[in-house]
């Protein structure tokens, strides 16, 4: 699927929080600067969510607890070994089970092989301008293209 701007990465996220369930979780790849943090923004949008939504790239994560779901953005491009990621990422879905939120997790390459069921989002760069999205349900299915 073919995203040409900023407004309409945020309406996709927008859309896709619609489909997403407390516990869902949400793996974002793309390389940096494709949009992961402002699809998140969308995702938030979608929820209700009043916080500014920001990387939390230094903070390794964030929790928004406004919405109509919790949402915890974890973001793991500081950590260089799978363990680590590890660590981080059970602590986290433990949280966001506990809180019945949603967790989105950017740069999940070092955790994707531990987690069972999850949407997928791939971001590239499309050739002259905006984005390529490719997603994928629970079921790797695609869901949007």
């Amino acid at each position: 699927m073919f995203i040409e701007n900023l407004k309409e990465t945020l309406n996709l996220g927008k859309k896709l929080s619609h489909k997403l369930n407390p516990q869902s979780i949400v793996l974002l790849q793309g390389p940096i600067g494709a949009g992961k943090t402002s699809f998140v923004q969308g995702i938030a949008k979608g929820l209700s969510i009043s916080e500014d939504i920001t990387s939390p790239t230094f903070a390794l994560s964030h929790h928004y607890n406004s919405g109509k779901i919790p949402l915890i953005h974890l973001d793991l491009y500081r950590l260089g070994d799978v363990s680590s990621a590890k660590e981080v990422f059970f602590s986290e879905e433990e949280e966001a089970i506990q809180r019945q939120a949603i967790l989105v997790i950017e740069w999940p390459e070092l955790i994707e092989p531990v987690i069972n069921n999850f949407w997928k989002i791939e971001i590239s760069y499309a050739k002259d301008y905006g984005r390529n999205y490719e997603i994928r349900d629970p079921k790797n299915l695609l869901t949007f293209s």
